[in-house]
Parts: C-alpha cells; structure tokens; sequence
C-alpha cells in the first residue's frame, strides 16, 4: 500500500515528532512524582541521555514509543513505504539503546525501559524499584 500522504505532508507529519516529553514520559513523569519521587531529566552527561534518572538509587529510566524502538507488540509494525530507509533508521536505534544500556550497566548503573504499550505496568514496576 502506498502512503496516504505526499512527501511534503509525510515530511511535515514526521518533523512534528518529538523526542522529549512525549505522552507516555509524561504519563510515567507525573506518576512517579505524584508518589514523591525525585528525579533528574535527560541527564547529557549519561550514555543514551536516559528520560528520567534517579541518582540516587543508580537507575536510569527510558520511556521508549514501539515503533521507534522495534517492541514486539501490536503497536509495531514496519513500514510499507520507503522501507529501506526505516528500516536502517529503526535499527540503529535498536543497536544505539543497546550500546547506551550496556555503558550505563558497566558504569554501575540499573537501567529500566518503560515501553509506551504497558506504561502502567512500567509506572509499578518502577515505583516498587524504588521503595
């Protein structure tokens, strides 16, 4: 199936597209401070600039959306148009979490993904890591 959209209306749609503060971070964001928490956000000076972080307790959280970090779930699926290029581009995303997580882990770090389709199974399980 072809795309709906012509290029330039695809472009517009896709630079609309944000990294930070999306729907399902700010969801996991206002859960855990409701609880009375305290965390840092999108620290630089940490590999994959993790969305939330809690210093104190070592844990580097990411709220990943599916179909931009290739979850196995409903809520993926690949592309049908320009297939090439979201395919490279979906997977260098997979292998640059990869990385990011493994230099987290090895400078001592826990790291927690919250995927964007069970985001209030990710808020629980991340509440119980911290008390």
């Amino acid at each position: 199936m072809a795309d709906m959209f012509d290029p330039q209306q695809r472009s517009e749609i896709m630079a609309k597209i944000r990294a930070r503060n999306t729907s399902p971070e700010m969801t996991v964001r206002k859960a855990v401070h409701r609880a009375g928490f305290r965390f840092r956000l999108h620290r630089k000076d940490l590999p994959g600039t993790p969305d939330l972080v809690f210093p104190r307790h070592r844990l580097a959280v990411f709220v990943h959306g599916c179909f931009w970090h290739k979850h196995n779930c409903g809520l993926f699926r690949w592309p049908k148009s320009n297939v090439e290029y979201w395919r490279r581009k979906i997977e260098r995303n997979v292998e640059r979490d990869r990385q990011a997580m493994s230099k987290l882990e090895e400078s001592g770090w826990t790291v927690y993904v919250i995927w964007e389709c069970r985001v209030q199974e990710g808020i629980e399980d991340l509440l119980r890591m911290l008390t």
